[in-house]
């Protein structure tokens, strides 16, 4: 399995911006469908964002589209998020995923896509 870190969490304030990274390490990363979730205090772990091997298409919950954009260096083994205007509802905790041979939108919508997790990333949205 492929293995995922995050980095690049932390606080900001309403209306600012961060910017996740997931490297991957131990597998062609190109192989594997990538994506983000989130899991905020007391609720069920939710999908963010998606990606396809080649980085050619993309799926998102449709409540953030226009707000994030994800993105992926396959040279560098890294995919992104970057999150602007920032609300305090989306304080959680974002986690890294990846699906081997998975499209985007099976990363989104199919509950067995992901087969390797990281160990997620702190956000955090004061108002």
């Amino acid at each position: 399995q492929v293995q995922l870190v995050e980095s690049g969490g932390g606080s900001v304030q309403a209306g600012g911006s961060l910017r996740l990274s997931c490297a991957a390490s131990g597998r062609t990363f190109s192989n594997y469908g990538m994506g983000w979730f989130r899991q905020a205090p007391g609720k069920e772990r939710e999908f963010v964002a998606a990606i396809s091997g080649s980085g050619g298409s993309t799926y998102y919950q449709d409540s953030l589209k226009g707000r994030f954009t994800i993105s992926r260096d396959n040279a560098k083994n890294t995919m992104y998020l970057q999150m602007n205007s920032l609300k305090p509802e989306d304080t959680a905790v974002y986690y890294c995923a990846a699906g081997l041979l998975r499209s985007a939108q099976s990363m989104g919508t199919i509950k067995d896509a992901v087969n390797s997790w990281g160990r997620g990333t702190l956000v955090t949205v004061s108002s």
